[in-house]
């Protein structure tokens, strides 16, 4: 009985582990999990130690995968809709019936208006992407779109400008590291270890956030900027690194365009001017410049989005960037390498096929994608539609009609003025949604289709440990729910479509992706647990000296090139957000805060959470942030019910008084239906680049309401 209680695997408590993975946080934690498991059923999960990357550890989200696997909210069935759209009434069909019935409607409006009035959407998770685009291609649509329109894609996309890769911190061979405007202590816990480990051998670590985060706190110096002014901070450290001569010359002098043209305009950016602009004393710059520029190697650590949810959001972050190249810390050890990913954005020291698998067609045989011409770089350095565009397409059919969605984990509420986007998606033919739960944008659908969970599916996952691993179902699918690849590979039948990898299955598909690196599935079946990759490639420095920069120039661009070709600025130009004192001092007399939303949380990943007892418990209201002072200003008190607004509307929310926030600055945590904040976001507050919304500072006001 004892050994029952303390649910201790064994024969005689008939209790067995399994392992798995965490797929709640997607992609870079991907923590490894050890399921106990009893008369087949999940009575406990832990960490699994021999995995590499979480040794063991889980966050708060991942303790509470019980709770959500097994939550009551799960669907069960395929559901058709039953009544108008939007009311969410449904019935029960079969899958032969579902799918049948799909396949049809997209086989008769392909025929009718062309396979690009069909979008193909991806949200969470984002383990079954390259399938999906796949069959977007095949079907002939080059509409395949996904939350990445929100996301990580525009942080590529100013790598790429400036060095045409992207370059991760080498964090355990750095000896300077600066964190611009991300928490991993709630992002990615995983990383956050590493860096720990570091910091005890010596690593200093300079932090930019608006807020005092944990990052924040661990940090030798803190760089509290206002929100929205990351380019000027960046431009004032590159006047003290150019001034003072700490550059390295070598790498200016061989490897890049521009410098003389980027020189001329960081003069401007003196560190006094910097810190009117950012509210970051001008000796903090100073110091936090100094500091990164002779502290060799040195490297960035930047965020998945913090910075590009701003109107001048890539700019910024290429000015940010551009300070890699300055001081000659780009592919170098402890700098920022350059290691390209294995699978799903992940680098796992092994080369595998997935672009190619997932772009079976070019581009140039198939209309232009959503957002072509609103934001043409986006569609140069990104192999998507741009997303925010979907909803004035579906409203104007420019340049051709929409008419059906097929998604997977949509959520709405993701695009600034949510509203709109809903009602956008009520005026479509033929919307699918698939997921686990009935959730808001799943009432909208004409058809809902029940997907696994990461424990009840078999996927492939990379670690940046040179660690590999292709899980196996710990329990069987609850109810009729199938996996998310189940559901693509047998619609691509049923459309017909004439495609070998297709129609040859899942597993044979990702063979054909694996193959370049010499890994089969049925070898990684044997390693439940997961594997190191045998042979790992070894990451060389400065690659760039024989292959020089992906870029138009061949080198490290200051000033791009490509930028210049579609109109914009090739310089890194400061501009403040659009929303704010210096563009709209009017406005800014009635609405004086900056509002910043979507400042994580570490219980919750977006919405996901929210419905799990244990994670909602640590903030089971909506509420605000705010500085101490700003509230006595206003005669608000902790936990006082408070109307937050701005010219596009306002929501209900209580207040949490914190120091950890600035004066005039109110933080926002996104995702909750009763109180949606991205409802008072205008649908085109949107960076002209990459088409990512302005989620992280406009202007707003709050006012305490009565009782």
């Amino acid at each position: 009985m004892d050994k029952i209680k303390g649910k201790i695997p064994g024969p005689e408590t008939g209790i067995e582990i399994k392992k798995s993975i965490c797929c709640i946080c997607d992609p870079l934690t991907q923590c490894g999990l050890d399921v106990y498991l009893q008369g087949g059923r999940i009575i406990k999960v832990e960490g699994t130690r021999e995995n590499p990357h979480n040794a063991g550890t889980l966050c708060a989200k991942g303790a509470a995968t019980r709770q959500y696997v097994y939550h009551k909210d799960r669907l069960r069935t395929p559901l058709k809709r039953n009544g108008p759209r939007g009311e969410g009434k449904f019935i029960p069909v079969s899958w032969d019936e579902a799918l049948d019935y799909i396949a049809g409607q997209l086989i008769e409006i392909k025929k009718n208006y062309g396979p690009e009035a069909v979008v193909f959407y991806a949200g969470y998770s984002k383990w079954m992407r390259p399938f999906l685009q796949r069959l977007a291609h095949a079907f002939g649509s080059p509409n395949y779109a996904s939350e990445s329109s929100t996301c990580a894609r525009a942080t590529t996309m100013a790598w790429k400008l400036t060095f045409g890769s992207q370059a991760v911190a080498d964090i355990p061979n750095s000896r300077c590291l600066l964190v611009w405007s991300t928490n991993p202590f709630y992002s990615n816990s995983c990383l956050s270890r590493g860096i720990l480990d570091a910091r005890e051998k010596g690593l200093k670590i300079i932090c930019v956030d608006p807020r005092y985060t944990p990052m924040a706190a661990l940090a030798d110096i803190h760089l509290p900027l206002k929100p929205g002014t990351d380019g000027a901070l960046a431009l004032a450290m590159a006047n003290v690194i150019i001034n003072e001569e700490l550059y390295d010359r070598d790498f200016i002098n061989n490897y890049t365009y521009g410098f003389e043209a980027y020189r001329d305009y960081v003069r401007q950016f003196t560190p006094e001017r910097g810190a009117a602009i950012t509210g970051v004393p001008a000796g903090k710059i100073i110091e936090a410049a100094r500091l990164y520029a002779t502290t060799k190697p040195g490297s960035l650590m930047t965020s998945a989005c913090a910075v590009v949810h701003h109107t001048n959001g890539v700019q910024n972050y290429r000015a940010v960037m551009s300070l890699v190249g300055l001081t000659g810390n780009y592919d170098i050890k402890g700098g920022n390498v350059v290691n390209p990913p294995s699978y799903i954005g992940v680098p796992a020291g092994f080369t595998t096929r997935e672009s190619e698998y997932a772009l079976p067609r070019k581009w140039e045989e198939m209309p232009p994608r959503i957002g072509a011409e609103q934001f043409p770089v986006w569609c140069e350095l990104v192999n998507e539609a741009q997303a925010m565009m979907l909803p004035f397409q579906i409203n104007s059919g420019q340049p051709y009609p929409l008419k059906a969605m097929l998604s997977f984990g949509l959520n709405h509420r993701m695009w600034p003025a949510s509203s709109f986007m809903a009602e956008s998606l009520k005026r479509l033919d033929l919307l699918v949604d698939v997921d686990l739960f009935m959730t808001d944008s799943a009432r909208l659908a004409d058809v809902v289709l029940p997907a696994c969970s990461s424990l009840e599916r078999s996927e492939l996952r990379c670690y940046p440990e040179n660690y590999v691993i292709y899980t196996r179902p710990a329990i069987e699918p609850l109810y009729a729910s199938r996996p998310d690849t189940d559901i693509i590979f047998e619609l691509a039948r049923r459309l017909k479509i004439e495609d070998p990898l297709l129609n040859a299955g899942y597993e044979a598909s990702l063979d054909w992706i694996l193959a370049p690196g010499g890994l089969t599935i049925a070898e990684l079946k044997k390693h439940p647990a997961g594997m190191f990759v045998p042979c790992s490639r070894e990451v060389q420095e400065k690659k760039y000296r024989q292959k020089g920069f992906a870029t138009p120039t061949g080198k490290m661009e200051f000033q791009s090139r490509l930028l210049e070709t579609y109109g914009y600025e090739g310089l890194p130009v400061y501009r403040p957000p659009r929303s704010s004192v210096d563009e709209t001092p009017e406005q800014a007399q009635e609405y004086p805060f900056i509002l910043n939303t979507g400042s994580r949380l570490p219980m919750f990943i977006h919405s996901r959470t929210f419905r799990l007892s244990w994670t909602r418990s640590l903030r089971p209201e909506p509420a605000l942030d705010m500085n101490p002072v700003d509230a006595n200003r206003l005669s608000i008190q902790q936990g006082d019910r408070v109307r937050l607004s701005t010219p596009r509307g306002s929501i209900q929310v209580l207040a949490n008084l914190t120091q950890t926030v600035m004066p005039g600055v109110i933080h926002m945590y996104h995702g909750y239906t009763e109180a949606d904040v991205n409802l008072l976001i205008a649908a085109d507050y949107l960076d002209p680049i990459s088409g990512y919304p302005g989620y992280k500072a406009l202007l707003c006001k709050v006012e305490k309401l009565e009782d």
